[in-house]
């Protein structure tokens, strides 16, 4: 296991730059998510600590040691691509101990080593056939098996479940999870899907236009996200976010006028009267409420089982309502929304920061 740093990485493609001065500290054994939107940066970070592409500035060191001039193979890092990248050749055995044979190990430790990764991953049955033999998700536990037999120092995956369907991708998130925990191996991981970070993560590095908007456990980003930005791409539904005005009086109180009505807030919240502002609220936490203060009306009705997804309109604006239960409601409903200030995120409307 090791350390990874970060420091002040820039990164440019001739006269773009898609990296801009990154730190990041990686603790010993911990599981670090780099998400974000496509094009963001967080696959040329990986691929730069994996020594596949050059830095343009700063350094990365693993366990303590600058990696900068240092080749992939020597780096002590396991790679597992999106595509398998498997040889279609060889069987699941073969693919497995690939590398070990490159770097000349014996082959009584290589199947030692093969044999105990399948082990772990549910292989053995699949040992002597070859990858078109195999599910998608097989074919993903076998590239996570070639990088579990060279031991490495850190695991590096590159949005690994994107080829897979929904029901799969849930169960290799398990499976990674649960082979992090028994391996202890310092990982990162690369997602554009906020639902695998917030899973999967000891920490999320939120990363927007080559730059790393917040970084923090999973749970505090999504309780307390620091800008616009963060708030509106983590979380599932995506949080409800509209424009408004703070208002405040002599007497301390404060709420903010939007959507025809009166919003609560925190008396604690910063800002000041008049001033324009982002109000968030996440779907679960807007409740249908007979009487409440805020008029609208039902679009759309989502049944999911154990919850319904509401869409509603207030005021020309969609919003989203997550109830648990089967609310008796349909379309062109009447009814009203409340919320608890405790539940609100207010964010200025200019800078888009958490105020």
């Amino acid at each position: 296991m090791a350390t990874v740093a970060f420091k002040s990485i820039h990164k440019s493609f001739g006269a773009t730059k898609v990296l801009h001065g990154i730190s990041l500290d990686i603790a010993d054994g911990e599981f670090m998510v780099l998400v974000g939107p496509s094009g963001c940066g967080k696959s040329t970070l990986l691929r730069m600590l994996a020594g596949l592409e050059e830095i343009s500035a700063g350094s990365i060191a693993i366990d303590g040691r600058e990696v900068n001039d240092v080749e992939s193979k020597d780096r002590d890092i396991a790679m597992v691509f999106q595509s398998y990248a498997l040889y279609p050749h060889m069987t699941v055995r073969d693919n497995m101990g690939f590398s070990l044979r490159l770097r000349d190990f014996e082959r009584k430790l290589i199947d030692e080593r093969v044999n105990s990764a399948a082990r772990i991953l549910n292989l053995v049955p699949y040992l002597e056939r070859f990858p078109r033999e195999l599910s998608g998700g097989q074919r993903q536990r076998v590239a996570m098996g070639r990088a579990i037999v060279r031991d490495p120092k850190v695991f590096l995956f590159d949005e690994p479940l994107s080829n897979l369907d929904a029901k799969l991708r849930v169960a290799m998130r398990a499976e990674i999870k649960a082979l992090h925990q028994r391996l202890k191996t310092t990982t990162v991981y690369v997602t554009h899907d906020q639902v695998e970070a917030m899973t999967m993560a000891d920490r999320i590095a939120v990363m927007n236009e080559g730059r790393i908007e917040q970084l923090g456990e999973p749970l505090e980003l999504y309780d307390r996200p620091a800008n616009l930005f963060v708030a509106q791409f983590i979380g599932s539904p995506a949080m409800n976010v509209f424009d408004g005005v703070l208002r405040r009086n002599s007497g301390g109180e404060a709420w903010v006028e939007a959507l025809g009505a009166r919003w609560p807030v925190a008396p604690e919240v910063g800002g000041s009267d008049g001033q324009k502002v982002k109000y968030g609220v996440r779907p679960e936490h807007l409740a249908v409420a007979p009487g409440a203060a805020v008029p609208c009306e039902i679009v759309v009705v989502e049944p999911m089982g154990a919850e319904t997804e509401l869409l509603v309109q207030s005021g020309g604006t969609p919003l989203t309502v997550l109830i648990h239960g089967r609310p008796n409601v349909h379309p062109g409903d009447r009814v009203a929304l409340a919320t608890e200030a405790a539940h609100v995120h207010l964010f200025d409307a200019a800078s888009g920061q958490r105020l």
